[in-house]
Parts: C-alpha cells; structure tokens; sequence
C-alpha cells in the first residue's frame, strides 16, 4: 500500500456505474466562492472514485499492469491541457492516477475530470462497469510528514 493512501473508514459504499454522468450534473465554476466555503475546504474537497482491481467473483482483474494502462491512456487529460515541446511532462493525470490500497491495484478518478472533458469521466466508469469492476467512493489521506 503506497504511503498515505487509505479509504476512508467508513464502510465502502459501492457507486453504480450503470448510468454515465449526466451534462447537467457539472458544477457552476462561473460564480465566485464566498470565504465561508474556503474556510470549510474539507467539505468542498472533490469526490474521489477508486476502481478496485478485484472483479465482483473475488478474482484480481487481469493483465496485471491495467491500472497502468488506463492511466496512461487519460494522462492527457490534466489542468493546463497538454504541453508539447521542451516544457511537455510524462507522467499521470492528476485526475487519474494508479495506486496500490491494501495490495490491489486501483484507480483512482477525481471527480473534477468531468468538469474538464466529461466524455472522458464516462470513458472511465465505463470501463469498470464492462470489466465488472466495483467502484467506491473514498478519499486519499496526505502523506504524514516526519
């Protein structure tokens, strides 16, 4: 388990992925934060979606590397769009990402992905619920610092 990742320690609570997200379901970013909801930032944190590599018959969901491959398919799709050029960069969305929680590999999905291409959202959840993977809500935990 990677270093300061953990589900929240309430019981999982499984999403159905049956449904795609909807265009009407996007936050307004047009209107402006009062500081009363930048003072309370833990409640306005972004949902976040593990895809846990486990299929619904208990058995790891193969090939081994595709929490990789799907990540590296949605690399693209990062805050800034993609830089060509001496100043590109290799490396995960920030809204895609793989990690390891409790020794299954699972993809992590911000929620935040559909405010900047929701086809791509629904590409992802799509792919877990053709796969027959769960998907549960949860959130990532800072790292401790020493």
């Amino acid at each position: 388990m990677r270093r300061g990742a953990s589900i929240e320690s309430a019981p999982p609570k499984r999403i159905d992925v049956a449904g795609s997200v909807k265009a009407d379901q996007r936050r307004d970013t047009s209107r402006p934060s009062n500081r009363a909801s930048q003072v309370t930032d833990s409640a306005n944190k972004p949902r976040e979606f593990f895809i846990h590599g486990l299929t619904s018959a208990g058995r790891p969901f193969r090939p081994g590397d595709w929490a990789e491959r799907l990540c590296g398919v949605m690399s693209c799709y990062r805050p800034g769009g993609v830089v060509a050029g001496r100043e590109a960069m290799i490396g995960y969305s920030p809204f895609v990402r793989p990690m390891l929680v409790g020794g299954v590999k699972c993809v992590i999905v911000d929620e935040r992905l559909k405010d900047l291409e929701l086809m791509a959202l629904n590409f992802v959840m799509g792919f877990a619920r053709d796969n027959d993977l769960p998907v549960y809500e949860g959130c990532t935990l800072p790292s401790e610092q020493p």
